[in-house]
């Protein structure tokens, strides 16, 4: 890892420091590609410039926990030291749904807003950080759409959520109040999905959980997060929730994979995941299978640090001639070759 200077580490904190520029990405120019970048760096880097924890570093760039962690397995968790350099995340890889609407990625513990395009703005994608369901209460999948939105809501704890806390000598009052203490936060969207899923912010006591698999089966965002959210989606938004914890896509005619460990309560073996990403490979490559360094894809899913790796680069698709017979009122061409 090239480790680079102050000053240009403190030009990536100024060029980030604002929360839009955190989280919003221009899709790539070629609609077939689905690798968003961030940074120019390959490799985005920064200097704590005081005595922290990965989850501080983690609250300032607007990351999940899990995600950070990974991305720096040699750094004490829980004691960052002044100067000490930080890995951030730079690349990802668009998960295999519409575009539009809401992603929900539970296997990254990410999410992904695509606002509508707008005139003479390049189509964007909004990603952030979120908390998951944890092994008992498993957030579900499926398609679904957002059929409520609330400011400053109470929260009712459902009865089997106070009979743990009972159990576990934190007994829970029949409604929490919206206030600074209050586990859905202060925005709260509303999924058309039994049981009362919800999007919702977080309360003071539980933000460094922000990408981790610890809530009740919903979807916990960091509060700027959650409102910047609130106030760009509309009531009928379609929100899709998946699990992919390897995604596979192209950028600028270079295929990358990206690799997520399995979620607590799941667990597939080398071969498996080996199975299911040879398969993505096969599918980009518009079913045919392109020679790649297997080494390199070996270690993507061993390693599992959820940052994008390039596998194989093909040759650019250059625009052919064409004859076109004459005669039909054609003049002659050119088309892209595919």
């Amino acid at each position: 890892m090239k480790v680079r200077s102050l000053f240009a580490c403190s030009i990536l904190l100024s060029a980030i420091g604002g929360i839009a520029n955190a989280t919003t990405y221009t899709l790539p120019e070629n609609s077939n590609d689905s690798v968003i970048t961030q940074f120019h760096d390959d490799v985005p880097l920064t200097r704590v410039e005081q005595n922290e924890t990965l989850p501080d570093v983690a609250r300032r760039f607007l990351l999940g926990q899990t995600e950070i962690v990974r991305l720096n397995p040699d750094v004490d968790r829980w004691q960052v030291k002044k100067d000490e350099i930080v890995r951030l995340s730079n690349r990802r890889i668009l998960p295999d749904t519409p575009h539009e609407g809401i992603t929900l990625n539970i296997a990254e513990y990410r999410m992904y807003y695509y606002p509508p395009t707008q005139k003479g703005v390049a189509p964007q994608v909004m990603s952030y950080a979120h908390g998951i369901g944890r092994q008992d209460w498993k957030t579900p999948l499926g398609k679904t759409s957002i059929v409520q939105k609330v400011k400053d809501p109470a929260w009712h704890p459902p009865e089997s959520i106070r009979r743990e806390h009972a159990a576990n000598g934190d007994p829970l009052p029949a409604v929490v109040q919206p206030g600074p203490h209050n586990p859905l936060g202060a925005y709260m969207l509303h999924l058309a999905v039994p049981g009362g899923y919800l999007i919702h912010g977080t309360d003071i006591d539980k933000i460094y959980g922000i990408g981790m698999q610890i809530t009740h089966g919903c979807v916990r965002m960091y509060p700027e997060d959650i409102e910047a959210l609130y106030n760009s989606v509309p009531v009928g938004t379609p929100v899709y929730m998946v699990k992919q914890p390897i995604k596979v896509g192209w950028l600028d005619n270079t295929l990358y994979i990206e690799a997520h460990p399995d979620l607590e309560g799941e667990e597939t073996t080398l071969e498996q995941k080996l199975d299911v990403a040879l398969k993505l490979i096969q599918k980009a490559d518009s079913q045919n299978m392109p020679e790649f360094d297997r080494g390199v894809l070996k270690q993507a899913l061993t390693v599992l640090d959820g940052n994008p790796v390039a596998l194989y680069q093909r040759l650019p698709q250059k625009a052919l001639p064409v004859s076109v017979p004459t005669g039909h009122g054609s003049k002659g061409g050119y088309y892209h070759g595919v």
